[in-house]
């Protein structure tokens, strides 16, 4: 296949549409179902170098839930624990395979960004993994390859329409990429960059103890940021992303955003949360959506009365600021990656909120020493990388 016609760009307006190689090769895909837009194009191929690169770079198989060119959720293929199995919705399903952890991993790290995901896998597709992508809404999947049997199941999702892509592993792009706005053509060597153990060798802080985990769940937070929207940070606790800000003009709102969503992710492991009673009718993405309000500000809209009988069997109680904030100083041992230097040490003390005890960042401000004061103060460990990691 030459090109692959769309049927418009990122806006119904944007017309004609397509993709095509420039050398006049192949496309490095194959569509085994439904027709690929735009947007999920650009979510699969972002998405698809992000897990090649952790599976290079950790050995485990990975998977990512791109939203918007960016990603909501990513994460390597270790065993879910049984609080991990509940938070995913992942209980009735047994144990999983390695892909499938991935994967529930990854979806579940933000489950309100993922809703209508696009899923790039770096291992061929199994029936777990298949299982649990069924019943989540979901755009699309790029993978490797797909067994038989999970080819089939995938094949059922919305009404047959679902987009499958197989991605030739085997391909490299050239060395020179360009790209085009306002008809102005923009020309880069590609961010060939590797990622790996080395890179965080440079340790600025008093605290040098930087144990094997916590540098896998660096390397995974600063390659995950290789492929997100920038400015952007990324918290990782135990092989996966569990906050990711993204697209942000200041960076200390990207620390904000991310940090709220590792935040809610922690929350959502609460005996409060984890014994809601929900209705027996309700459905997995209105489970999200109570669950998200319920830790939330904006908690009345599912507490209040005439709201709380269409999800809960019995009026759950309200899930207080003490109390959360005593939850989450439970949290710890987080890792954090930021794909620019950070400029103040206000991002430093927000990231400790959230439990972060490891940074990776590249330094370069000229309030690097204040920023090592800061991370110093919270016993933290923070490596200067020397890589700046922008994504546009």
């Amino acid at each position: 296949m030459k090109e692959l016609e769309l049927k418009y760009g990122c806006n119904p307006n944007q017309k004609p549409a397509r993709v095509y190689m420039e050398d006049g090769n192949d496309l490095p895909i194959e569509v085994l179902n439904g027709r690929p837009g735009y947007i999920n194009l650009l979510d699969a191929f972002n998405g698809y170098q992000l897990v090649r690169e952790l599976k290079e770079a950790t050995g485990y198989a990975a998977a990512t839930s791109f939203k918007h060119v960016s990603p909501a959720g990513a994460a390597i293929g270790l065993p879910l624990t049984d609080i991990e199995k509940k938070i995913y919705w992942a209980e009735e399903y047994g144990d999983l395979s390695p892909l499938a952890c991935a994967y529930a991993k990854a979806r579940g790290a933000d489950r309100m960004s993922s809703f209508g995901d696009f899923i790039s896998l770096s291992d061929v597709c199994d029936t777990d993994t298949a299982r649990l992508i069924r019943r989540e809404v979901s755009d699309g999947i790029i993978a490797p390859g797909y067994e038989p049997e999970a080819l089939e199941i995938l094949k059922e999702k919305k009404k047959g329409a679902y987009c499958i892509l197989q991605m030739d592993s085997a391909y490299r792009p050239a060395p020179v990429e360009r790209k085009q706005v306002y008809g102005i053509t923009f020309e880069q060597g590609r961010n060939e960059f590797e990622i790996n153990r080395e890179l965080l060798s440079n340790i600025v802080t008093k605290n040098k103890e930087l144990p094997d985990t916590a540098a896998n769940d660096l390397m995974i937070s600063l390659i995950t940021l290789k492929y997100t929207q920038s400015n952007s940070v990324c918290y990782v606790k135990n092989g996966q992303a569990i906050g990711v800000g993204a697209g942000q003009q200041s960076r200390i709102h990207c620390t904000r955003l991310a940090g709220s969503k590792a935040d809610n992710w922690f929350l959502r492991q609460s005996p409060k949360v984890l014994e809601l009673p929900f209705r027996d009718d309700v459905k997995l993405p209105d489970k999200d959506n109570a669950i998200d309000l319920y830790i939330g500000a904006d908690y009345m809209d599912v507490l209040a009365d005439g709201k709380w009988e269409k999800i809960f069997t019995v009026k759950p109680d309200r899930f207080t600021d003490e109390e959360k904030r005593a939850w989450l100083d439970g949290n710890t041992d987080v890792s954090l990656g930021s794909d620019a230097f950070f400029p103040f040490g206000d991002n430093v003390d927000r990231a400790a909120k959230s439990g972060v005890r490891y940074i990776a960042e590249p330094g370069g401000s000229i309030r690097d020493d204040l920023v090592i004061e800061t991370a110093d103060a919270h016993d933290m460990v923070m490596c200067f990388t020397g890589m700046r990691l922008f994504h546009h």
